[in-house]
């Protein structure tokens, strides 16, 4: 049964390719396939080897998949104006922009959710271009430590080092990135997981991290008039199901689907639900 379950470390399709910002910042990109555009946009400490599954399995659907490593993560530089939330919404457009992304669907995972929120908020006019639909996958739209002490006590951890010391720790490692996982965790992908925080640069990456945790962008979510999926896992333990309640609710065109028994980690947990959902989006 083991050998049926898909690959996390296989290769991404597609060549890389830069985007070089105004700041400095060198965006790592690739797309791969033809077809309706699809985005994918990684979580915090994450890189766009994460979606490793979703993109070949959008590829072989028939999509151009067009995946990126946000700035200070994975292949991607930081340049002069740093990780704040709207300089990072705005890598979004020069994504869109760079590969002339027409009629799209983005898809935003966690963190990845958060800033297309900001971006979609931001940017109305090129949303209206170059998007046809939002999937926001484990998301929120900001105070994302609320009611969570296991986001409360990130950033003390990561400030102290205490995180990138546990992250090393195979054995303390694994069983942090567990928590990530609903009730079935594939052990591989588990310790994949681990493994990407070791190559993250934890404190370098924070300011992106505070803002998750001390903004506040549901007050203006109105404002995104794309058809949106909300998926969630009803066991995501880091982005509280409540986030996935109020963005349903509060994004005009909006609806939720909750996947039971699934964690924070939709990607690698239930790739066939974003397929559905991205391609359903993509013929509306």
């Amino acid at each position: 049964m083991t050998a049926s379950i898909p690959s996390l470390d296989t290769p991404l399709l597609g060549a890389p390719e830069t985007i070089t910002r105004p700041d400095g910042t060198r965006l790592s990109a690739r797309r791969a396939g033809e077809g309706p555009d699809v985005v994918l946009a990684h979580g915090y400490m994450g890189n766009e080897g994460d979606f490793a599954i979703v993109q070949r399995q959008l590829v072989e659907a028939g999509h151009r998949v067009i995946t990126f490593d946000q700035r200070a993560h994975g292949q991607s530089t930081l340049g002069t104006d740093g990780l704040t939330s709207r300089v990072m919404a705005d890598d979004y457009r020069a994504v869109l922009e760079h590969f002339d992304v027409r009629d799209a669907v983005l898809l935003g995972h966690s963190m990845g959710g958060f800033l297309s929120v900001v971006f979609a908020q931001e940017h109305p006019e090129v949303v209206a271009e170059r998007l046809r639909g939002l999937v926001l996958v484990g998301a929120h739209a900001g105070r994302v430590a609320e009611g969570n002490l296991q986001n409360k006590l990130q950033i003390p951890l990561l400030e102290r080092g205490v995180m990138a010391a546990i992250v090393r720790s195979p054995r303390l490692g694994r069983a942090m990135a567990r928590t990530l996982f609903g009730e079935w965790a594939h052990e591989p992908y588990v310790e994949h997981t681990r493994e990407g925080m070791t190559h993250h640069d934890m404190r370098r990456s924070l300011p992106i991290l505070r803002a998750q945790v001390e903004e506040d962008w549901y007050p203006n979510l109105g404002r995104i008039q794309l058809p949106t999926v909300v998926l969630c896992g009803d066991r995501d333990r880091t982005c509280l199901p409540w986030h996935s309640q109020r963005l349903g609710r509060d994004i005009p065109n909006a609806r939720n689907v909750w996947l039971p028994g699934v964690g924070h980690m939709v990607p690698c947990e239930a790739p066939s639900s974003i397929l559905d959902h991205v391609r359903a989006l993509s013929r509306s």
